[in-house]
């Protein structure tokens, strides 16, 4: 994969979204005067003999004790050692590069204070591939996802360990077989590198590239699900959605109609067809899809921002020797976006999960019962159905705003907390739960059309059977399911479904 640049401050969503998918980054030189600046000033800064919060004091209620000049490198490991307090399973790797890369990008805009060898050994274990260890529960959100990215400072100065090749190794270990050395901190840079909010901003991209990835797959299988059912293509008629000027819904129609268009089962229905109106679940996907795409965008904007800010305190100013505290560490936006895309995730499955229902229900598909040619001796979709229940039901649970809890913590100091960090790292889980739902319908949707007369769809639609029943036959007899599932869904999360379909352009956050 072609390297990314990272030019500090105007990284775009889409090279954030290719390093997510294994791109290395690799910083613009540029912003290395900067750097050496902002080191350089604090320097100054300690010359002064002022107090200055994390430079020369403690830290969180602590802030109020002073630490002597030789203890200033003591103070820097302390910190990331009793910060690194994370508990629970490891970050998924393509996550923690992501955050390392955030990190990355926010040291290098020279507002941070650390030293340019500092952010040439990030740079390094980027390139070559050592990803920390880091605990994936441990932050509120506010001061910083200060024990995930402690535990990735750790790994740095030689304490913890690394993911090498899927293997875990001691820090030392891997530094060691990569060439590379352990950092020193220096006044400043251990409270860098472990205050900021990169760790929630990494899992809310990650959570909001894939569900873009699921947001595409279920415009697909909405669309097959209306031509197994003979449903109509009139409600995403451009003049309906032009009405109500919502950008999002207007985009869901095109590439629904563009998804259908030239369909022989769609025109099949045309004349003499006895139904006036589809089911909600067809009839208004484009709504419910757009308001999707359009709250997807707006947590997109948001992130992209706070990928390209500078998140830890305090902050220097080189040009001015200037060291202000404040509280850009708070994590609201991140959280208010994780809960945006989690009420999107919920939705897309909900809508997509009464699809199913519809299929396998005689009354409203006109298709055989449960999707099988022979019901009562055959279940046929029967289970598979309720599985999409379960997982919508707890994707309900899942979706529940973070942002509007808080709890107090370090004495009271920090006394009221984002929740973005667990806001965030719930996306991705709910978006293999939705991923389970959309597979399902993939299955449920090739069967309607199977069952039906035998017309061909739309050539998007056609590529997309194709690509399903090169993997799963249609089913005659009930057989183990269970195969037939887990295809159909790696089928939806590696984006397969998506590009099989890639005759039309899918709606894009950009």
């Amino acid at each position: 994969m072609t390297p990314i640049r990272l030019t500090p401050g105007s990284v775009t969503l889409n090279d954030w979204r290719a390093i997510y998918r294994g791109a290395v980054p690799e910083l613009d030189p540029a912003c290395l005067p900067a750097v050496d600046a902002s080191a350089a000033a604090v320097s100054r800064i300690l010359a002064r003999g002022e107090p200055v919060y994390g430079i020369n004091t403690g830290f969180g209620k602590l802030a109020s004790v002073r630490i002597d000049g030789e203890d200033l490198a003591t103070l820097q490991r302390n910190i990331v050692l009793s910060h690194a307090a994370g508990v629970g399973e490891p970050m998924p790797v393509s996550v923690c590069r992501l955050m390392m890369a955030l990190k990355l990008a926010s040291l290098g805009q020279g507002a941070s204070g650390v030293a340019r060898t500092t952010i040439a050994l990030l740079e390094a274990l980027l390139a070559r591939g050592l990803v920390p260890v880091v605990p994936c529960q441990g932050s509120v959100g506010a001061s910083g996802d200060l024990a995930p990215l402690s535990h990735m400072t750790a790994a740095m100065i030689g304490v913890g360990e690394f993911f090498v090749n899927g293997a875990r190794l001691p820090a030392l270990t891997a530094l060691e077989q990569a060439g590379l050395a352990p950092i020193e901190l220096s006044a400043k840079e251990g409270l860098a590198l472990l205050n900021g909010t990169q760790f929630s901003t990494a899992n809310a991209l990650a959570g909001l590239f894939e569900a873009e990835r699921l947001f595409h797959s279920a415009l697909v299988t909405g669309a097959l699900s209306t031509d197994a059912a003979r449903g109509s293509d009139t409600p995403f008629d451009p003049r309906i959605h032009a009405l109500r000027r919502h950008r999002g819904q207007i985009e869901a129609a095109a590439a629904l109609r563009a998804l259908m268009a030239g369909s022989a089962i769609r025109d099949s229905h045309r004349v003499d067809d006895p139904r006036v109106q589809d089911p909600y679940c067809l009839r208004c996907q484009p709504q419910v899809m757009g308001a999707a795409l359009d709250i997807l965008r707006q947590a997109a904007a948001t992130l992209e921002d706070e990928a390209n800010g500078v998140s830890d305190n305090p902050l220097i100013f080189a040009d001015t020797d200037e060291a202000l505290s404040g509280g850009n560490f708070h994590a609201e936006p991140v959280a208010f976006a994780a809960d945006m895309i989690a009420m999107a995730v919920c939705e897309i499955g909900s809508i997509s999960e009464r699809r199913i229902a519809m299929l396998v229900d005689p009354a409203l598909s006109g298709l055989p019962a449960f999707l099988t040619p022979r019901p009562g001796l055959n279940s046929g979709f029967m289970i598979p159905q309720v599985t999409a229940a379960a997982l919508v039901s707890e994707n309900k649970q899942r979706a529940m705003p973070a942002s509007v809890d808080s709890i107090p913590t370090s004495a009271n100091q920090e006394d009221h907390v984002s929740m973005a960090a667990h806001g965030a790292r719930r996306l991705l889980a709910m978006v293999e739960n939705a991923y389970g739902v959309i597979g399902i319908e993939l299955l449920a949707a090739a069967q309607g059309c199977d069952l039906g007369p035998a017309l061909a769809s739309s050539q998007p639609l056609e590529a997309v059977r194709a690509l399903v029943r090169a993997r799963v036959p249609t089913l005659t007899d009930d057989r183990h399911f269970h195969p037939d599932l887990e295809a159909a869904i790696d089928m939806v999360r590696s984006g397969q479904v998506a590009e099989a379909a890639s005759a039309i352009a899918l709606p894009a956050l950009g």
